[in-house]
């Protein structure tokens, strides 16, 4: 697995001019980190976790909602403390999005944050970020496809549906290469790749517009799940079978908040409350 994460391709798009007024966050946070205490002191007297989430990233954020905006609050509240939610646009890889939300904050002034969310528990990137701490890994995300079940009743390969019917699929995103570039690229003319995000995949297939659709799990799920009329499956191609884990960060000095968020993250599966969130999005919690 490269430096880039997986769950944020097809995302990635230049920093909004709504950036500028989450500026406002960056000097209080800056004077705090003068003052000798440490993270989690500073975040207790400050009174408010702030969170780092991606910007349009369904089922998890999207527009103030979504499975990681519940777990911020779960967060903040298990530490005693209110949840400020600092959403962003993702960088061009993985290697930005630390530099800008965990360890430096972003040269237009704003962030950076607390702790990050989604972010892969990969030791690659672990050790090409060493200002930072990556942990707490709560989910386990995999490619996989959805087929109507009437219109692709047997599916013992990708011939069973692209050899005559189309598969959406969004281009910019590992789904979208992989389908891209299966059995050297055979499939090609079947898909329909124009698609932001595997959730719009999934409501073309909803629609009848195709005859599956591929994309992150969560994604498909967050749409399909729970309907009898189609099936998720993992997507027949040796590369994205096993997924990968989804965790998250902090300034590698930040000790004592990282206990405390890993501690409790524990706490939150170990309840249900982690299944519950994920559940309440149709999405199927997959531990990592």
């Amino acid at each position: 697995m490269t430096q880039r994460d997986p769950a944020a391709l097809g995302r990635r798009q230049l920093l909004a001019a709504g950036a500028a007024a989450l500026a406002t966050t960056a000097t209080p946070l800056a004077a705090l980190a003068q003052d000798g205490q440490s993270a989690l002191a500073r975040i207790r007297a400050r009174g408010t976790l702030t969170v780092g989430l991606y910007h349009e990233l369904p089922p998890f954020h999207v527009d103030g909602k979504g499975i990681e905006v519940e777990m911020a609050n779960a967060l903040a509240q298990a530490l005693g403390v209110k949840a400020s939610l600092l959403p962003f646009h993702a960088g061009e890889n993985m290697d930005d999005d630390l530099r800008n939300m965990v360890w430096k904050g972003h040269y237009l002034g704003w962030g950076p944050a607390d702790v990050l969310l989604h972010v892969p528990v990969d030791r690659p990137l672990m050790l090409g970020n060493p200002k930072v701490q990556i942990f707490a890994p709560y989910f386990r995300e995999r490619v996989m496809i959805a087929r109507d079940l009437k219109a692709v009743p047997k599916f013992d390969s990708l011939d069973d549906i692209a050899a005559q019917q189309r598969i959406a699929v969004p281009g910019l995103s590992l789904a979208g290469w992989l389908l891209i570039g299966a059995d050297g690229g055979k499939y090609r003319e079947r898909l329909v790749t124009k698609l932001k995000d595997g959730c719009e995949a999934a409501r073309a297939l909803a629609a009848g517009e195709v005859a599956a659709a591929a994309g992150h799990a969560s994604e498909l799920e967050s749409v399909l799940g729970g309907d009898p009329r189609f099936s998720i499956e993992p997507l027949p191609i040796p590369r994205g079978r096993d997924g990968w884990a989804v965790g998250c960060a902090v300034k590698k000095e930040s000790e004592d908040l990282a206990q405390a968020v890993q501690a409790a993250m524990n706490g939150l599966a170990t309840s249900g409350e982690l299944k519950r969130m994920f559940n309440a999005a149709k999405v199927t919690w997959r531990q990592p």
